[in-house]
């Protein structure tokens, strides 16, 4: 059917449409509309899968599981704005466990005092799991999508989902709240973004899908970085693929030097400059949304302490900015090492005779106590030889107070002020801004915490010292005036009247969000964890043959109990798999380097690329825990284990095309391949009662799934 159009114009009621443009319209319009669309089953089903296993039944346990009582702590906080510190990471994994609490409604009132303690009804537990359960299904397809981006087959792809779907610490580890699982999806979509934008690059650059996926790879690196520090070991994996590339690229003859230089800078500021902003966007929201003081504030230093609502700020209200003479102050020390403590000094004197026999001044001591005390007070005042050790520091000399009658000054009492943050020779001693050093006139020692603990007749207290051997900066020298009052009077009492009348002065302390994030990402990473054991602490070699479980969670009454504890079968064949991948690796190179090449170009290219993500995942994941003196648990391994199981199904296709020589061995290989499959199945089954912790089990059962001695299986006597 054909449309008369005329060389006329329509005349509608807004203005003039062309008759060209209205004959357009009427036959768009005489055409049915049809929108196509592609559907891969297989990652639907994959999904779904993933969502079944993770999300079943997500509020049981209604108790506190393990590291759940660490997590919710901070969750707490988060509801309440207060402020916290937590060594393990960056805030941003807290933030999304915090996010599903908001969600869920909830108000942070819940003592999370205790593993096994049951949540009360105002936690809205099913919310608080959801997103480490989203993150660890879609981890499955996501597995499977990488496998095929690294061009190998659709079967390949599916086994090393499969594999991911039924691997027990894996599904234990995503339905808690815990970080684990949210760090591996993020693991898993920087590599899998790369490789897409990997493979649009031969023929789309610079597209929108380019952009867009090489813009994911740097917000995804940022993104497992942000969550745990362990982030930054996926990251280096995929800034070294891509450096790799990149430097391929700049050798290829076809671009010219422009074309070089746009795909460097892109490079540049997607997996750099992007995660780097996104890095320090973690940092600003959470120090947006804790804006009140908490329980760790004293970690921080006095500046900190003062820009949060309450605690510090709440004391040193209205004090005086400039120190001078008269003023009566306390000094906190700056390193806040061992403990955070102020200069002390209180009417016991030292010991005529120390434990080894050394004499001392047997005049008043002067400690570092980490508790606000009157005596911590000093006041700054106006302005022979006396050289002993200090009681447990004999290198360094010993600092005492003297009774003050109101005289004059010998030399050996007087300290000069030098403050080492001074921007100019004009700057003054400002409270809590100015950190200084005080050097003692007569020595030249300068003031500093030893950090050792007096014995009992110092109340336990921490040593201050004069030090003389290390002139040098370092941060135990360094004080900071906290609390700040003037005053003038001279008589005891009137001195301690005068320190809570209020002044009038007013002084701003508000730190740059820089300043701030400084200071707080330099204690997450030098605040050490002092405990160095843990029942269920194990080393990174148990790891590899599963010698070691965590007991989770005990049902109160029944033997139903949850464990972290992996698919023996997938975790034996997954290091066997890396063990053949090098080999044959180092077989083949060596082979190519006699000119002898087993595999052609494409798929020697595909097997380097490979073994490069998945081998190179696996060790960076999992070799740094030998260097790190911390405590070890076996959920440390689970980022590398992924890793390992990308690499298991592409090894068993790499068999099967190109060892197996006939059809007849590519038949037995692939039924050996369905009945080991198979097994990990029945593992995966045999494993499910203390992977979901929603049966209970008989002792003798229970002692029937203690395959290893070193596994502790808990059975009630």
């Amino acid at each position: 059917m054909y449309t008369l159009c005329l060389n006329t114009t329509v005349i509608l009621q807004q203005g003039v449409l062309p008759s060209w443009l209205f004959c357009k319209m009427l036959r768009f319009l005489k055409r049915p509309l049809v929108v196509t669309v592609d559907i891969n089953l297989n990652l639907v089903a994959l999904t779904g899968l993933g969502l079944l296993t993770r999300l079943w039944q997500l509020s049981y346990p209604r108790a506190v599981v393990f590291d759940e009582v660490y997590y919710g702590q901070y969750i707490s906080f988060y509801m309440k704005r207060i402020f916290f510190l937590d060594d393990s990471g960056p805030p941003f994994g807290h933030m999304l466990l915090a996010l599903g609490g908001w969600l869920g409604g909830f108000d942070g009132n819940f003592l999370w005092n205790r593993i096994g303690a049951e949540y009360s009804s105002n936690v809205p537990i099913w919310s608080l799991r959801l997103l480490p359960a989203l993150a660890g299904a879609l981890s499955v397809p996501m597995a499977y999508q990488i496998v095929l981006e690294l061009h190998f087959s659709h079967g390949a792809a599916i086994g090393a989902a499969l594999l991911m779907l039924i691997e027990n610490a894996l599904i234990t580890q995503s339905r808690l709240m815990l970080l684990e699982s949210i760090l591996i999806f993020f693991n898993l979509l920087a590599v899998l973004s790369y490789l897409k934008f990997f493979n649009s690059q031969t023929h789309s650059p610079f597209s929108v899908h380019w952009w867009l996926w090489l813009l994911l790879t740097g917000v995804s690196c940022s993104c497992a970085v942000g969550i745990k520090y362990m982030g930054i070991f996926t990251y280096l994996l995929v800034l070294g693929i891509a450096a790799v590339h990149a430097w391929n690229l700049i050798g290829d003859q076809t671009l010219s030097n422009m074309r070089v230089l746009s795909h460097l800078l892109a490079r540049i500021v997607a997996l750099l400059v992007v995660p780097v902003f996104l890095y320090l966007l973690f940092f600003y929201v959470h120090l947006m949304l804790l804006y009140r003081s908490g329980p760790h504030d004293q970690i921080m230093s006095s500046a900190f302490q003062a820009s949060l609502e309450g605690g510090l700020a709440r004391i040193t209200q209205g004090q005086p900015l400039e120190v001078a003479f008269g003023s009566q102050v306390t000094l906190k020390s700056v390193s806040g090492k061992p403990l955070p403590c102020w200069l002390h000094s209180h009417k016991n004197t030292y010991p005529m005779i120390y434990e080894n026999g050394r004499g001392s001044s047997h005049q008043q001591q002067v400690t570092c106590y980490p508790f606000k005390d009157i005596n911590n007070w000093w006041i700054v005042k106006d302005p022979g030889r006396h050289d002993v050790a200090a009681p447990l520091s004999p290198h360094s000399q010993e600092v005492s107070c003297y009774i003050d009658y109101n005289i004059s000054m010998p030399a050996q009492n007087l300290w000069k002020l030098d403050i080492v943050n001074r921007e100019s020779n004009r700057d003054t001693w400002k409270t809590i801004l100015s950190e200084v050093r005080f050097v003692h006139v007569n020595t030249s020692a300068i003031l500093k915490l030893s950090g050792a603990h007096l014995p009992d007749w110092g109340f336990r207290q921490l040593e201050v010292v004069g030090e003389k051997l290390s002139p040098g900066y370092h941060e135990s020298m360094v004080w900071n005036v906290e609390e700040h009052r003037y005053g003038k009077s001279h008589e005891q009492k009137e001195r301690e009247l005068e320190l809570h009348s209020p002044t009038q002065l007013d002084i701003s302390r508000n730190l740059s969000f820089m300043a701030r994030f400084s200071e707080l990402q330099w204690k997450m990473l030098t605040l050490k964890n002092e405990d160095l054991e843990h029942q269920y602490s194990s080393t990174p070699l148990e790891w590899l043959t599963l010698d070691t479980n965590i007991a989770y969670w005990l049902h109160p009454r029944t033997s139903a109990q949850i464990h972290l504890l992996g698919n023996i079968v997938i975790w034996t064949s997954a290091s066997l798999a890396t063990v053949v991948y090098t080999l044959l690796f180092f077989w083949y190179l060596l082979r190519r380097r006699r000119s002898i090449c087993d595999l052609p170009e494409d798929a020697w290219s595909r097997w380097v690329l490979a073994g490069a993500l998945c081998t190179g995942g696996w060790a960076l994941n999992y070799l740094p825990f030998f260097l790190m003196e911390r405590v070890l648990f076996l959920y440390h391994y689970l980022p590398a284990l992924t890793f390992q199981i990308l690499l298991l199904p592409i090894v068993l296709q790499h068999a099967s095309d190109h060892l197996c020589r006939s059809q007849l061995q590519r038949n037995v290989f692939s039924a050996l391949v369905v009945a080991w499959y198979s097994s990990a199945c029945h593992v995966s089954n045999m494993l499910r009662p203390l992977t979901y912790g929603d049966t209970s089990l008989s002792p003798g059962e229970l002692r029937a799934l203690r395959w290893k001695d070193s596994w502790d299986i808990l059975i009630r006597k």
